[in-house]
């Protein structure tokens, strides 16, 4: 099949972009050429700007694709553009959004039929926190007006693995790796009940592959396994943990939002930990085992020499205030 691939040079595109040719299947990318990657061979690249309107995707023109997989559509603008010109040129498009289009994200369980955000009503404005989900629900609704009938809307929760540049899914790997190493204990928020929930980049590529080639419409939440994270440290083989609540923390001047991925139980955001994978899994989503996604990405990392998003120092700091306080709890040694 002949694939293109919007974006496709990082982290969860350049993923989309190996399964593709893995296969055997023929992929072209657009981008902006910002990104220097190493593509697989015969990776056709072209160069266009989505937010030069119609304009900037002239290298587009003439050419056709049996599906397109957009990953780099973020602004309704961006969108309304690839799907103009790209309508009539490509048999299927499937738009990488995020669970963050749902409305009500304090749900015990997430799924697909859950309530969206208001999509977003503006042109041009910045991604941020607050703009992102919105901007998502409108681009969605963009992509299922432009193509009825032949459109695919994935829903990826928290996106782990190899390539992760924002350095969120290579904290822990790499942290409970420095502690087998001597430097422990691991200050970890909460109690340990907690949940964290991710999925690796691979699963998430293969399934986008899986759905081009089986011509699978509707919409998909893409989620991986579901654990507490006294699991998830168990399983990274993390010696000792000093666990720490809210409270605990706040009184030593941090927050956990200084710790990646993490998000406690009770936060208003607490469903995105809970993303049901049902129709995904029904659909041919395979997962990962999540110690072999956190081993490959401990390997990545240090390939990489990424710097941790909470530096030594910083936890240092923060276990020195918590024992001079009294404060924290030390888990058991695992054997």
């Amino acid at each position: 099949m002949d694939i293109l691939i919007l974006g496709g040079t990082r982290f969860v595109g350049r993923h989309i972009v190996e399964a593709f040719a893995a296969v055997g299947h023929r992929v072209t990318v657009l981008t902006r050429g910002q990104t220097v990657a190493a593509l697989p061979a015969g990776v056709e690249r072209l160069t266009g700007d989505r937010d030069a309107a119609e304009a900037g995707l002239a290298a587009l023109s003439g050419r056709r694709w049996d599906a397109c997989v957009d990953v780099s559509g973020y602004q309704p603008q961006q969108v309304r553009a690839s799907t103009r010109a790209l309508r009539g040129q490509v048999g299927r498009y499937v738009f990488v959004s995020t669970v963050s289009v749902y409305a009500e994200q304090d749900r015990a369980v997430v799924r697909e039929g859950d309530p969206l955000l208001p999509a977003f009503a503006g042109e041009g404005a910045e991604v941020t926190p607050e703009t992102y989900g919105p901007m998502k629900v409108a681009c969605e609704a963009l992509v299922q007006a432009a193509f009825p009938g032949a459109f695919t809307v994935l829903r990826p929760q928290l996106v782990a693995g190899p390539g992760d540049y924002t350095r969120r899914s290579t904290y822990w790997p790499g942290r409970a790796a420095r502690a087998r190493e001597g430097d422990g204990p691991v200050l970890a928020p909460g109690d340990g009940q907690d949940f964290i929930q991710t999925i690796d980049a691979r699963d998430h590529a293969r399934f986008a592959v899986g759905v081009v080639e089986g011509g699978v419409s509707g919409i998909f939440n893409v989620a991986g396994p579901r654990l507490t994270w006294a699991d998830y440290l168990a399983l990274l083989g993390t010696p000792e943990v000093r666990w720490a609540g809210g409270a605990e923390l706040e009184a030593v001047g941090a927050g956990w939002q200084e710790f990646p991925v993490y998000l406690p139980r009770t936060h208003a955001q607490r469903g995105i930990m809970n993303t049901d994978a049902g129709a995904a899994l029904a659909a041919g989503l395979a997962l990962t085992d999540p110690a072999v996604t956190a081993a490959d990405t401990l390997a990545w990392s240090r390939e990489a020499n990424l710097s941790p998003l909470l530096s030594p120092g910083r936890e240092a700091e923060l276990l020195t205030a918590l024992a001079a306080a009294g404060r924290g709890q030390s888990a058991p040694r695992l054997p």
